[in-house]
């Protein structure tokens, strides 16, 4: 009789047991090793590589000299086919990790891998079942897993947090954070903090209250949870309509990893859009704690401060994009933030001050942010049935693909989409699980282009642009070797030149990149893992690209063996 595996359980392949022992490396990573991430940059322990969201690998090996040798080591496929749990987008969004040898990575509907970063062979693969009619705004797909304490974390589709044996892959514990029938989702790469794991929820689109929460890494019992919208009596409460209803649809979801400072003991959050997206009238005010950073206390979960970049969105403007966390020269503690507004905050990440803002990309017409701070709206789509065009569109001038720093240079490297849309207001009411946007939005099928932009924090100068034909859709990484390596929605995966800008190689991968590649080292041999794979919400920030060459395929690089 024919043995069946059902849904949500592990596949073997072949066992890690049976090809590289027992690999304890998993068991011993732990928040204090993970703290001291950058002291071993063969591994890439951690979501952003380190807790800062700096993207920055002390590797040198792959370097301005020998990165024209770099080739293909190895390609991973995915095999995504049939159907799944929303629209079919079959493509990795997620950031490898590695740990002595061993790369865990995740990928759509629910499927988790342990492989082999040496040679690419599959150890185990985990797939997690969820409903195919989940509610989700923007395709499924995963960001991400965190690994320690021996477990693989995961948030699925379906808003479950779940723990694997490193190992082995088979299910540990599987905890649910989230309501799928309201619409409330999990696509964000698991943060591992103390004896904690920290994830935030997604599903803003459908007029959901946003939240993050902590869980005990060992046994999955919630530590706290934090709403990112608050109640009447809270603080912020305020700036939402006194009618009870807006508040708890008001979106505010917290969909990509927290930074965190150990020495602070603060994570820092970016938030989402409110709900409905462009439709102000129905929640007037400023809309705390929405299109903000929240400076969060890791052991209580309580705001201790908050920053918001657009009062009151009628853009779609979420800020749930990184904040990387730098030293100024003078040994002040900073924030670096560039927005989907298009301008680049500077913060004091001790108290929440705005040290310097300044825009980041070329055109900006939906308003005004002044040097300090204030903003000014300018076009939104206000009159019911009446088209108002706005840049950046809705997808921002950086979307939540990440930007990188390189303590050298001292320069962030900034993935930049250069495209405008056009939304005319639509009210619709408020029914569970359905779009609440408040408006048609068209983005633009011509008239765009992107750049990488090498940035000082400090100053707010731009130092060089790498010029691209279209928006630059995927997160940037910066080496040792004085190199930042960049993928393109073509499909060119590029290595350039950290002080100029130059391209000096480039590979192609046959489909775009909206992923965030990683690098690490086994045995003295330095690799670049990039992830590919054109789906996700490809109409909201490239339409014109809908058609294009898209896969699930994980490349790997390295140098030729000598």
């Amino acid at each position: 009789m024919t043995d069946y595996v059902d849904a949500g359980e592990a596949v073997p392949h072949k066992t890690l047991s049976a090809t590289r022992g027992q690999a304890p490396a998993t068991s011993e990573v732990n928040y204090e090793r993970i703290r001291n991430a950058r002291s071993e940059p063969q591994n890439w322990l951690t979501y952003y590589g380190t807790y800062d969201g700096q993207r920055h690998s002390g590797l040198d090996q792959i370097n301005k000299d020998t990165v024209k040798r770099l080739t293909p080591a190895w390609v991973f496929q995915a095999g995504m086919n049939g159907l799944h749990s929303g629209a079919s987008t079959y493509s990795f969004e997620a950031s490898p990790l590695v740990v002595e040898g061993v790369m865990y990575v995740s990928g759509p509907d629910g499927k988790v891998w342990a492989i082999d970063a040496v040679t690419g062979e599959e150890l185990w693969r985990y797939k997690y079942a969820s409903p195919y009619d989940v509610s989700l705004c923007c395709g499924n797909v995963n960001r991400g897993v965190a690994v320690g304490h021996g477990k693989v974390y995961m948030y699925t589709l379906n808003a479950h947090l779940i723990a694997l044996d490193a190992q082995t892959g088979d299910l540990v514990w599987d905890v649910v954070n989230g309501d799928v029938r309201a619409g409330e989702s999990g696509t964000v790469a698991p943060l591992l903090v103390k004896d904690m794991v920290v994830v935030g929820s997604s599903g803003g689109e459908f007029g959901l209250r946003g939240h993050m929460d902590a869980f005990d890494a060992q046994s999955g019992e919630r530590r706290w949870r934090n709403y990112t919208i608050p109640k009447p009596g809270e603080p912020g409460a305020e700036t939402w309509p006194d009618d009870g209803e807006a508040w708890q649809r008001g979106g505010a979801n917290c969909w990509v990893t927290c930074t965190y400072d150990p020495d602070l003991e603060l994570l820092y959050q970016g938030t989402g859009n409110p709900a409905p997206d462009f439709d102000g009238g129905v929640r007037e005010g400023d809309n705390l704690y929405t299109d903000s950073v929240i400076a969060v206390d890791v052991n209580t979960g309580t705001i201790q401060w908050h920053y918001q970049f657009t009062p009151h969105d009628l853009w779609d403007y979420d800020s749930t994009m990184e904040n990387l966390l730098f030293d100024a020269p003078d040994g002040r503690k900073l924030l670096a933030h560039a927005d989907k507004n298009g301008y680049f905050f500077v913060i004091d990440r001790t108290n929440g001050e705005l040290v310097r803002v300044f825009p980041f990309v070329d055109r900006i017409t939906w308003g005004e942010i002044t040097p300090d701070g204030k903003v000014t709206p300018k076009v939104y789509p206000d009159e019911e049935g009446v088209p108002v065009h706005f840049w950046p569109g809705p997808a921002g001038g950086k979307e939540w693909t990440h930007m990188c720093f390189n303590p050298s240079t001292g320069l962030i490297y900034v993935p930049v989409q250069e495209v405008g849309a056009t939304a005319t207001r639509r009210r619709r009411e408020f029914k569970e699980s359905i779009p609440y946007w408040g408006a048609g939005v068209a983005v633009d099928l011509d008239d765009f282009y992107g750049y990488v932009a090498a940035i000082d924090p400090v100053s707010g100068e731009e130092k060089w642009r790498w010029n691209n034909e279209y928006p630059m859709c995927a997160s940037t990484l910066s080496t040792s070797g004085g190199l930042v390596f960049q993928g393109t929605p073509t499909g060119e995966f590029v290595a350039l030149d950290a002080d100029t800008g130059e391209k000096l190689w480039s590979f192609q991968c046959g489909s775009g990149h909206h992923s965030s590649p990683s690098t690490y080292e086994v045995n003295g041999r330095q690799y670049v893992a990039a992830p590919t794979g054109w789906g996700g919400w490809v109409e909201g920030f490239l339409p014109g690209l809908l058609g294009a060459a898209a896969g699930d395929a994980l490349f790997v690089f390295a140098l030729p063996e000598s």
